[in-house]
Parts: structure tokens; sequence; C-alpha cells
């Protein structure tokens, strides 16, 4: 087992201006009915980032710069530092709440694990992962919002562990976050000691905060409040329910699909298909990998399996909110609850793209009171027994974009896919258009999903 050594744990403040009275100031920003879903299911969520050490040293030069950076870009994103907690004004409702004396804790440590395992693609142990991403301070009445870790590997490279509310970031949210932080710190990186000292940010990495424009049907928010104190003994704690221990078996891969896999995939739907479809890379990517998963389980075939993915609603509102708009705006959608023989058939692969190309295509055309009715109803048919897929991640969210000064990452890892059967989802490092997935299984049903993924690739498999 790798020796995590903690070299400081240091609360980072937003930095501020003596002529600037506006990050003294304390208030509160309410969650929206978006947010309030994720307050406490799957309310965590933890990412690591790998970057190789360049020739500058890591303590002398590469760490300040990431502190200082730090500290520069929560002047820009305050709420990042606030905490949740329950609304004064309404009591059944929690808020964000933000004070002058907020701070973001950053732990610096370092490890003697192996940083080329870790970093790569092939089977590691999902344990490794945990003592690399932080912990959110969370109680009955309050949570912290963020989280950072920099941990070093030393003569090989560096990460950066990030845990983050799901009730304040969701992937968009929280990639231009990271964006904005790394953007602030190149500069620095570049200009040396002609460094501005609060340099602006760009455009597309300022937030907005105005909650004033975001137009939801009336009483929504109420029945969502109602529903989450539908559990009465737990309603009053902001503690996410408890997940059981990571197996020391569970096994991380990182997988590609090329270009060239997704239009063969592609290729395969449209041949065996007559009907018309959405067939995106990510209803490619994540049909491909559910018919792998279900078929790497085996079993019973007439099992349940339920699975579901998330869509942003940002630009689905009416009016559509901007891209930049501060917060999480992300719900559950989908919910496909099929037997396993569904997707063990020959055409499985064909029937799941059907089934997510049809969900895709119509959520333009539905209102947000259909979905959290569908989200209610798949709630209770998520029980004991049932296999249950998700996805985290975007192949739209440009993570391996994050250039810190010292280059982009090596690899990014989705720290939390290992509590239950999900998938994370982004762009390939070095491909325009292809995707990566991660996944974590116990090591012998991976084999399986391993040498499922592999075959089903063969060019041959895609004659019509």
């Amino acid at each position: 087992m790798a020796l995590l050594n903690v070299i400081e744990n240091v609360q980072v403040s937003p930095a501020t201006k003596s002529s600037d009275d506006s990050v003294n100031s304390s208030f509160t920003l309410p969650l929206t009915f978006f947010e309030l879903r994720w307050i406490k299911f799957h309310a965590i969520n933890q990412r690591v980032i790998f970057y190789k050490l360049t020739d500058q040293s890591f303590h002398s030069h590469i760490l300040p710069n990431l502190k200082l950076s730090l500290s520069l870009v929560l002047r820009y994103y305050l709420p990042v530092a606030g905490r949740l907690t329950w609304d004064p004004q309404n009591p059944k409702k929690p808020c964000i709440a933000v004070s002058k004396h907020d701070t973001v804790s950053l732990t610096v440590a370092e490890t003697d694990a192996d940083f080329s395992l870790l970093s790569g693609d092939g089977p590691r142990p999902a344990t490794d992962f945990h003592p690399l991403a932080p912990e959110l301070t969370v109680s009955d009445d309050s949570a912290t919002v963020l989280s950072l870790q920099i941990t070093l590997f030393p003569n090989h490279g560096f990460c950066i562990g990030v845990a983050s509310h799901h009730s304040v970031f969701d992937g968009t949210m929280s990639t231009m976050f990271l964006k904005s932080w790394a953007h602030i710190c190149r500069l620095q990186e570049h200009h040396g000691n002609n460094f501005t000292e609060f340099p602006l940010l760009p455009e597309d990495l300022t937030p907005s905060f105005d909650r004033t424009i975001i137009n939801l049907p009336s009483g929504l928010e109420s029945k969502m409040l109602s529903y989450l104190s539908m559990d009465r003994d737990h309603f009053r704690t902001l503690k996410p329910p408890l997940f059981d221990e990571i197996s020391t078996d569970v096994v991380r891969v990182s997988l590609d699909l090329t270009l060239e896999d997704i239009e063969q995939l592609r290729e395969r739907v449209k041949n065996h298909s007559s009907r018309s479809h959405h067939l995106s890379t990510f209803v490619i990517a994540y049909a491909y990998a559910w018919t792998c998963l279900v078929k790497a389980r085996g079993g019973n075939a007439n099992r349940p399996t339920l699975f579901c993915y998330t869509a942003d609603f940002r630009s689905r509102l009416d009016p559509q909110l901007p891209a930049t708009c501060f917060g999480s705006f992300v719900f559950p959608t989908g919910w496909f609850l099929y037997e396993a023989r569904t997707f063990l058939k020959e055409d499985g692969f064909v029937k799941a793209a059907e089934i997510l190309s049809d969900s895709v295509k119509g959520v333009g055309s539905r209102g947000i009171e259909s979905f959290f009715e569908d989200f209610v109803k798949a709630k209770k048919e998520i029980k004991t027994g049932v296999q249950f897929g998700s996805v985290a991640g975007s192949t739209r969210l440009g993570i391996y974009g994050l250039d810190f000064g010292w280059g982009r990452p090596v690899q990014t890892e989705v720290v939390h896919i290992d509590r239950n059967e999900a998938f994370s989802m982004s762009e390939r490092r070095d491909e325009s258009g292809g995707v990566e997935i991660g996944l974590c299984l116990k090591k012998r049903e991976m084999d399986t999903f391993l040498s499922l993924f592999k075959d089903g690739l063969r060019p041959s498999l895609f004659s019509k």
C-alpha cells in the first residue's frame, strides 16, 4: 500500500482589494429546483487530474503559483468558498451561505505511489485513488462546497484532487471553475513579475449569479422539497447516505473509443435499424458501454436493468440561461427499465442506441415537470437486484484543456464512479471526436467486460 504524507493543510481565502468591499460582504444564494435534487443523493463528486513534472521546482515554483491563482480565482467565484446550510428565511430549504471569512481547504501531500501506473489506462486498484481525492466537510447543518488536494509524486508528477458538492457544481460549472483557475495560473507563469494583481477572466469563464432569470413552473420547487421531506428521519440533515467500503478487488480502467470506432458503431446502428436516429457520439458510446456491461454481468436474463443519464437544462429553459450561469442545472433523464435479455441479444447494442436516441431527441420538447415525474417513479424502481447504470461527465467539457502553465493533463479520473456501476465520459486527450470512458468493476467481471468491449469493435462485426 502506497504511503501518503500530508505536508500541510491550508485554508485559502478569496483575494481582496482594500478598495473593494464586495468580497467582504455576506450573502445567501438560494438553491434552484435542479440543485435541490442533488442535496444528498450522489452529493459529492471527486476527480483527480494528473500532470507530469516539468523542470520547474514543485515546492518553490509550481505550488506557490497554484496557491496564489486559487486565491485570485476564488474572488470571482465567492460561493465556492461558502457553505450549504439551512436557509434562515426558510428552514425547510438549504441555501448557499457566503461570509467574509470563508475559505477553501487545500491539502498538500506527497506519495510514493506509482505515478505511471495510476495515470495509465490499464486496470488499477480503485482504492488507490481515494487518498488522492479530498473530502468535503459535511454535518447535519452545514456542508462545504469545494475541497482541493495537490499531491506530489517526487521526480514524476503531481495531481490535483477535487471534491465538489453536486448541488453547486455540475460538470459544466466544475470544469469552468477549474479552467478559470488554470487561466489565471497560466497568466502568472507567462508574465512573471509583471503579473496583474487582479486579472480579468474572459467572458466565457466569468460566472453569472443572476437567478432572477431562471424561469421554472410554479410549484415545481415545492414538489421537490415535498419529495425530499418524505424521508422524515433523514430530511433535516445535509449528510449524504453512507456508501459501502470499496472492495480491494475493484479495478479501474480507462478505455478509448476512437473516431473510427464511433463511426463503425454508428454505421452498425444504421445498417440494422430502419428508423431515423439521433446518433450522437454520446449515444453511441453510452449504448455500447452499457451493452458490454450487461453482458459482462451475465446471470439471469430476466433480471431488471435500469440506466439513465443527466441533461443540462441551461439551454432548455425559456428563456435560455447563459452557459456561464453559476450552479448545477443538470437533471436525471431517461430511466430506462428493461430486462437484461434486451441487451444480451445479438442486436442488444442497436436496441440500446435506439432507446437513447429516442430519449435524447425528445429532451428539448418535454417540460421539466415530466422529468421530475419520471424521477420520482424511477426512484421507487431502484431496488436490490436491479442492475443500475449512469454516466458522469461529458465529451463536451474539454477537461483535457486544463493547462495551468506546465502542459495539459496526462490523465483524468472521476473517482466517485466506483460507488456503483457508473461510467465516466470525456473527450480523448489526443484526438478530436473520440471518447474516453472510465469504469470500475470487480476484477473478474472487468476481464469479461474488456474482452467484450474489444471483440465488439472487430470490423467483421459491422457487416450488414
